[in-house]
């Protein structure tokens, strides 16, 4: 019996949707599977006045920092804006970086090895790459290294030349960090730094971004955008939740 149902299970067909495990750091766990390709606009248009002269900044100044509360649209136009560079043959690679910081809960140690451990932390990276690029072309892109997703701990010491640079989460890094990151930028580059001061989950006081934004702010070449509880594009309770919390 064992011999026969050995051989039926063998002469059975592979199944065509079978999922395949396909990661470029050789993982286990793949943040792209279970996506699917589908359409979407291929132009990103602003939902209001903030996100116009955030997507306007992006364009025309190598630093940009977009501050504002969850929901506005921070780090999908910033992706985009990314993605449509590249398309555009203007930087040859993206950079994308975040802490791995919990949100206000000790998970202890991760099993894995140390790339399995952080892929949790990069998800919502993956979920807006894979938004505007697409499942099948964003793991060729991060096959060949032209979309890097890397934490902070990683940037230390490197030069980032004719790539566009996003750095999610900048609530969550301390004020030497975003000084460190802010000195990665190299030639022919654009970096954006995005977070809500509002929302870090360090101790009270130990937040950078606040004050780096409003130390750069008076400079010329470098944007810093505000937007508002008005700008939330996700449920309209989040805006009204937003007013009273």
């Amino acid at each position: 019996m064992a011999k026969r149902s050995a051989k039926s299970a063998a002469a059975r067909p592979p199944q065509e949707n079978a999922p395949v495990p396909l990661h470029p750091l050789g993982v286990g766990w793949d943040p792209i599977d279970g996506h699917r390709d589908q359409s979407y606009k291929r132009t990103v248009r602003p939902h209001n006045e903030n996100q116009r002269r955030l997507i306007e900044a992006m364009e025309a100044h190598p630093l940009t920092l977009a501050i504002g509360p969850a929901g506005t649209g921070k780090t999908y136009l910033a992706i985009a804006t990314a993605v449509r560079l590249l398309d555009d043959g203007r930087v040859d690679r993206i950079v994308l970086s975040r802490p791995a910081v919990e949100a206000g809960e000790a998970l202890g140690y991760l099993p894995g090895t140390m790339e399995e451990k952080l892929l949790p932390y990069l998800r919502p990276l993956y979920d807006a790459l894979s938004d505007r690029t697409g499942a099948k072309r964003l793991k060729a892109l991060l096959a060949d290294g032209t979309i890097e997703i890397a934490p902070i701990a990683y940037m230390r010491g490197r030069t980032l030349n004719n790539c566009f640079v996003v750095i999610d989460e900048a609530q969550n890094c301390t004020y030497g960090q975003i000084k460190m990151l802010l000195t990665r930028l190299g030639w022919h580059s654009r970096m954006v730094i995005t977070g809500d001061p509002d929302q870090t989950d360090l101790l009270p006081g130990v937040s950078g971004l606040a004050e780096i934004a409003g130390r750069l702010d008076a400079l010329d070449d470098i944007a810093v955008v505000h937007l508002t509880d008005r700008d939330v594009v996700r449920h309209p309770l989040v805006s009204c939740m937003l007013a009273v919390l």
